[in-house]
């Protein structure tokens, strides 16, 4: 079946040519340059494969579990590197999957799911996330929306794009209401370690038997280029078909792409760049609390984690409106609209990008074409 564009990559593309001056929306950390890597690269490094394994560089996946604080509950086999956290994630859907299977997705989330879901002929439920709760996960909710057919349930934690965090407890229970009818849970933990209030939650890897982890160097080490992820998986079988999946699409990894991320989480490199990125992420942050709060025609509830969050419009402000005309002339600022999550009346503000991203300039400006509307003049 035919794989179905989903709102939020049909907006990249249409807009991909508008050069923006400004974003207010960056949803990773600022990208290094290839120079910061350089003194740790071998010039006689062979551009082929790493001619080691098909699973990524051993290196490289010990440090995934280090990071993830998997390593006293997980072995190295159990880590399969991947062109990111999109196709950790396809390989996982792609392979579970089948006709007639029913799989539980979150709204508002991550969309790839769905639109894997629906090319595959699987039966879609969905759990809200309601942002008069603070966009908590609704539990019984999701306990409800599960039968025997359900082959497979999608979360995301922080939630992209909320930035809400799931706590201990409610991981718990997840693992629980999966193990109940012998479900399969992926979590996806792009934004994992840009945690701002709370202790990074425990993957879910670690918790159950068919847990699956996926993450990438893209978001907190900014790192998107190097198309560097993982899935983590304690089922020998389930990391063994994503191989043989793999070697039917990308086939093997890049091995830039692993050389660079097995330096870039390499321990003292690791705490070093999170730190870097955390202090900017809440300092940018604070920014955008500042403005929103100062701002009648916006209201959010910020990211627990993350660096993105959905602020809801006032007045019945439509967002793909707002983000359109914010990006033409004399604006030329970027955000996503809301309806990328199946918000109409939001937008997804973000803190990442560094210097480079003009948030403070991208803040008048929106704020310059929000005072534009009715209701908006103050």
């Amino acid at each position: 079946m035919k794989v179905k564009i989903h709102t939020l990559f049909e907006y990249l593309l249409e807009t991909t040519e508008a050069d923006p001056e400004a974003f207010v929306g960056f949803s990773l950390s600022k990208s290094p340059v290839l120079g910061d890597y350089l003194a740790d690269l071998d010039p006689d490094l062979s551009l082929d494969w790493n001619g080691r394994s098909f699973r990524g560089l051993p290196e490289l996946r010990t440090h995934v579990l280090r990071q993830a604080n998997l390593a006293d509950s997980c072995d190295i086999d159990d880590v399969l590197i991947t062109a990111g956290a999109a196709e950790a994630n396809y390989l996982a859907l792609r392979q579970l999957l089948e006709p007639g299977d029913e799989i539980v997705i979150e709204k508002p989330g991550w969309p790839q799911a769905e639109v894997m879901a629906l090319a595959q002929g699987a039966d879609i439920k969905t759990v809200f996330r309601h942002e008069a709760a603070d966009w908590a996960l609704d539990l019984d909710e999701l306990c409800s929306l599960l039968t025997p057919k359900t082959k497979l349930i999608f979360l995301t934690n922080p939630n992209n794009p909320t930035g809400r965090l799931l706590s201990p407890e409610e991981l718990t229970e997840i693992v629980d209401i999966a193990r109940s009818v012998g479900a399969w849970l992926i979590v996806d933990e792009v934004y994992a370690g840009l945690e701002w209030d709370a202790p990074r939650p425990t993957s879910i890897a670690a918790l159950y038997e068919r847990g699956i982890t996926t993450g990438s160097v893209s978001k907190a080490l900014g790192l998107q280029g190097l198309r560097t992820g993982w899935m983590i998986c304690r089922d020998p079988d389930l990391i063994m078909d994503a191989v043989i999946l793999r070697e039917n699409s990308s086939e093997i990894m890049n091995i830039l792409g692993e050389v660079i991320a097995e330096i870039a989480l390499r321990p003292d490199r690791y705490a070093t760049i999170l730190t870097g990125a955390r202090k900017a992420g809440q300092a940018n942050l604070e920014v955008l609390n500042s403005f929103i709060k100062n701002q009648p025609l916006l209201s959010w509830i910020p990211p627990q984690a993350g660096l993105i969050g959905l602020a809801k419009l006032s007045a019945d402000l439509n967002g793909d409106d707002i983000a359109k005309r914010l990006l033409e002339p004399p604006y030329k600022t970027f955000l996503l609209p809301g309806s990328a999550y199946d918000q109409p009346h939001h937008i997804r503000v973000g803190v990442g990008g560094g210097e480079e991203a003009n948030l403070a300039l991208g803040l008048s400006r929106l704020d310059a074409l929000l005072r534009t509307f009715q209701g908006g003049r103050y």
